[in-house]
């Protein structure tokens, strides 16, 4: 077996010729397949030339098994991979992965099968490829994914010591070809209760059992008093957390137990059973040789499984099919419950149906009692634009026990203004406060009071959206504006003044003494005199659409230049500082290496990165690195969304649609009508803002 042949690479690949509907039909299979270089057929393969692909050991495998025999060619099984989605394939969502194997497949260990001769060659891995998956390891106990990842962030109460039996569904060919038989599972109870006769169970039930798709083996019966049948949408890597000890049988959290550290005591043969990582219960059970869990790792994720990103249609990896992964689960766990939304703009209705699409609905109203009662009702939460909140909406949900989260822009918003209606990317959620409001603490601040916790890994991957970010010159609007003519003397420092607001809330929340733009050029010349000083003008308010705008005649003699429609991204590229009261513009010169003073207290402000000439809130004693500061704002705090495939995403997803130019304006004919309409009434933003 080579990897070329298992992966399906190469100049001139043969077909793969499949004999059931699901192969055909399912979309994201084929996709999956020809991304890997593999065409999918049907019809009479040639012999000795071209392959046969079946799913797993179902009944329609047995026709293409039947067909590889008759025309004297390969087969190859093809099944979900071991990280694969939210919801189950039954449930109607598509994977994110798949496993083909040429001898048989992982599951069915009484025969030969590609894993496990990748555990034997394991052995021989690559330091640097061990390394990488010891990594791998680490995302998956940092991020509590799974196969499966309909899983709530909140772990309902248990026994204060309790060992868990891990559950499957009745008739999973992996339990039969794995050695075992339903009999299993009621021995795995006795065995359990025999070894922790004083300690309380609790049984995981598989998400297909949970999603009343397929039964299990247990139900309440077989409860004793102070047991726990667990049903509800629990990440397993939080029960392995807690659990005395772990009971499988085949089941893939099995391996996932060795992952969270613990040895799983195991009562079929599954694929990662006898090879010192378990305690095997199995009548039957040999021992192979002995790996570490990053052998095991190795060879399932990294090697065995094909990745695919649904962002590029292209191969991916195993750690950006995490990333996005897990941005879908965080997206699902916010989205479980009824979403109250309250004063919600009319044109913004629409993308936040989409947006929060899930298990339940969005629910509209501009009364904040009403709003406060339909969250109330489901147990779910309000959601209001951070501007829209009010005293009102607040006492009216705390009457209700119901939680209030204020919505904003996120920093990487769009290819286009906000206030043009345009459509964004991304969303920040805060359930403490809002990120530009220092009066009080938000979500995005407590992340970066405790970025001392992140990992090497984490800030890795927080320095290439950094780098990736400052490469494709993005800032958060994305404009295709002018790109000035400067001539600053020779050895004259450039410092930039970005214009704002001034009635944004940011100005009214977070400026100090100065708090308009003529102050603040003003102050920056004072600051610098002998700079070469250029004042932007906030693209909203160039459009006409926001206040703060200055006449020309103040800025003569104390601005050098004006630039009027300037890519912003270009001016900070030239400057050697930024000079501003609340302006994002102050981070994205920070991305760029930039001297940025602050004369309010945005939420980059107070960090140490910064110099404060405001008053930042004395709270603030966390010294983080830039790139500890960058996957606050741009990988923790915000939500992303794919315009293209109407998705929850990973920033890194965003940023390739800009890099490939696949991010447009957005929004239908009415909503780009309206923008223009706005320009007319702009005196009346406050019916659309």
């Amino acid at each position: 077996m080579s990897d070329k042949a298992l992966k399906g690479r190469g100049k001139e690949q043969p077909r793969l010729f499949v004999f059931s509907l699901g192969l055909l039909f399912r979309r994201r299979i084929r996709r999956i397949l020809i991304a890997h270089g593999w065409t999918v057929s049907f019809g009479v393969p040639r012999k000795g030339v071209d392959l046969v692909g079946v799913w797993g050991r179902k009944k329609t495998a047995r026709r293409g098994d039947w067909i590889a025999k008759k025309r004297n060619v390969d087969l190859i099984t093809i099944e979900d991979g071991f990280l694969r989605s939210i919801k189950t394939g039954r449930q109607g969502e598509p994977g994110l992965s798949l496993v083909l194997d040429r001898q048989g497949i992982y599951f069915d260990t009484n025969a030969p099968n590609d894993l496990h001769d990748l555990m034997i060659a394991s052995r021989k891995a690559p330091e640097e490829q061990l390394a990488e998956a010891a990594r791998g390891i680490a995302l998956l106990r940092q991020t509590g994914l799974s196969k499966y990842n309909a899983t709530q962030s909140d772990v309902p109460d248990l026994p204060d010591e309790y060992v868990l039996i891990v559950d499957q569904t009745c008739g999973d060919g992996a339990i039969t070809l794995g050695g075992a038989t339903s009999d299993s599972f009621a021995d795995m109870l006795a065995a359990a209760r025999a070894d922790h006769p004083n300690i309380a169970v609790v049984i995981k039930t598989h998400p297909e059992t949970n999603a009343g798709k397929r039964a299990g083996h247990y139900s309440q019966s077989d409860l004793a008093e102070g047991d726990v049948l667990l049903d509800g949408p629990v990440s397993p890597w939080d029960l392995f957390e807690t659990a005395k000890a772990i009971y499988c049988v085949t089941s893939q959290l099995g391996m996932e137990a060795i992952f969270a550290g613990k040895r799983p005591i195991v009562f079929g043969k599954p694929f990662y059973a006898g090879w010192g990582l378990t305690e095997d219960r199995h009548p039957d059970a040999q021992f192979k040789s002995l790996r570490t869990p990053e052998h095991l790792f190795w060879a399932a994720y990294l090697k065995y499984t094909l990745w695919y990103d649904p962002i590029t249609d292209q191969p991916s990896t195993f750690e950006a099919t995490a990333r996005n992964l897990q941005a879908k689960k965080r997206h699902w766990d916010f989205a479980r419950t009824p979403i109250a939304a309250a004063h919600m703009r009319l044109w913004k209705r629409g993308f936040m149906r989409r947006y929060f699409q899930s298990d339940s609905s969005v629910e509209f109203s501009n009364i904040d009692e009403a709003a406060a009662s339909i969250a109330s009702a489901g147990g779910g939460k309000v959601i209001v634009w951070a501007n829209a909140s009010n005293p009102k909406l607040q006492d009216a949900a705390e009457q209700r026990d119901v939680v209030v989260w204020k919505v904003e822009d996120g920093f990487l918003r769009s290819a286009g203004l906000g206030a043009q209606l345009v459509q964004p990317c991304s969303l920040a959620l805060d359930d403490l406060g809002i990120y530009y409001d220092p009066s009080q603490p938000s979500r995005l601040e407590q992340l970066i009071q405790t970025s001392d916790t992140l990992s090497k890994h984490d800030l890795a991957r927080a320095k290439a959206v950094r780098e990736t970010y400052v490469s494709l010159n993005l800032s958060k609007y994305n404009l295709q504006n002018t790109v000035h003519d400067f001539s600053p003397k020779k050895g004259q420092k450039v410092t930039l003044v970005p214009g704002q607001v001034e009635d944004d809330a940011s100005i009214l929340t977070g400026a100090s003494k100065v708090k308009t733009n003529k102050d603040l050029v003003w102050a920056a010349r004072q600051k610098f005199p002998d700079d070469f000083i250029i004042y932007k003008p906030h693209p909203d308010v160039e459009a006409g659409l926001r206040t703060g705008i200055i006449a020309r005649d103040e800025l003569h003699g104390v601005v050098d230049a004006v630039a009027d429609n300037a890519d912003i991204a270009d001016l900070i590229a030239r400057a050697d500082r930024v000079v501003t009261i609340t302006s994002l513009t102050g981070f994205e010169a920070l991305m760029r290496g930039k001297q940025v003073v602050c004369y309010g207290a945005p939420f980059y402000a107070g960090w140490g990165l910064t110099e404060d000439v405001g008053t930042a809130p004395e709270r603030r004693t966390a010294k983080p690195s830039l790139d500890a500061l960058v996957h606050a704002t741009l990988i923790d705090y915000p939500m992303y969304w794919d315009p293209v495939t109407q998705d929850p995403c990973s920033v890194e997803a965003v940023l390739h649609r800009f890099a490939v130019g696949e991010l447009g304006s957005g929004g239908g004919k009415g909503t780009k009508m309206l923008s223009k309409l706005q320009g007319v009434f702009a005196s009346y933003a406050h019916l659309w803002r």
